[in-house]
């Protein structure tokens, strides 16, 4: 835990799949960790990616599934005292730089979620009360959630107080960003700034700001060291310390701890 004096993110990364999500989300988590926040990472996207970003291997049980108890045949419960700070204390696992990471849990091969069901539950009523306490108020979250908005209207996101919907210059990664951006805005009532991720050239820089209508609040260029990095499965932080994206990344954790984002 960090003991510098920040003041607090509760941050989520939304966007459509394959944009960069839990690449941003992972390597902004341990970016601010480096700064002195206090982060919980909250997943509760069931596709993997989350673990790799942050440096960890990719647990072979879902640890919230101890937090909860069966009452029916389809109907589970948090256990009796299990609230989000318990949560985080016994069913986190440990990132580098003082990271906690809380998993929703992750489908098996054939896409079935059975496995963590009692799971899902659990982390929506945690998402949902977070903002009860007062430890939990102390912590920066940075959440990374699944493709699309369902999940921001869903409630797994509930404790977000702005979200960063990362988006590719591409006409489905546009439609499914603004999708994102004008739920948070327009239902939540909270600030949501793009970011745009592998970008390869300024005609797309431009085209993308065009079909936006507005200018992302960061812009990270398609990076070759950053791709051989998820190839091996490895953090960019660490494996691409000192690339073009995560160079960028890294500025956009300093832009959010200072509070220079326009909503914050």
């Amino acid at each position: 835990m960090s003991t510098v004096d920040v003041e607090p993110l509760w941050i989520a990364v939304a966007g459509k799949g394959g944009a960069g999500k839990s690449t941003v989300s992972g390597t902004l988590a341990r970016a601010l960790g480096r700064l002195g926040h206090d982060v919980v990472a909250m997943d509760s996207d069931t596709m993997p990616g989350m673990c790799r970003s942050l440096g960890i291997a990719e647990p072979e049980v879902t640890r919230l599934m101890e937090a909860v108890e069966r009452v029916e045949e389809r109907k589970w419960r948090l256990k009796p005292g299990y609230g989000p700070v318990r949560a985080v204390q016994r069913c986190s696992i440990p990132a580098p730089d003082g990271v906690r990471l809380l998993q929703l849990g992750k489908a098996d091969a054939a896409e079935n979620l059975k496995p963590v069901i009692g799971a899902v539950g659990a982390f929506h009523k945690i998402a949902g009360r977070l903002g009860d306490s007062r430890t939990a108020r102390r912590w920066t979250i940075v959440g990374d959630l699944p493709a699309g908005p369902r999940h921001l209207s869903a409630g797994f996101a509930s404790y977000t107080r702005g979200a960063l919907v990362v988006v590719e210059p591409t006409s489905q990664s546009v439609l499914a960003a603004r999708r994102c951006a004008r739920f948070t805005r327009e239902h939540l009532g909270r600030p949501a700034w793009y970011v745009a991720n592998k970008l390869r050239d300024e005609e797309a820089r431009r085209r993308l700001a065009r079909m936006l209508g507005e200018e992302p609040v960061a812009w990270i260029p398609y990076d070759l060291e950053v791709a051989a990095a998820e190839r091996a499965g490895l953090a960019p932080i660490d494996a691409a310390a000192g690339s073009a994206a995560v160079g960028v990344i890294e500025s956009l954790a300093a832009e959010l701890s200072e509070r220079r984002l326009d909503g914050l």
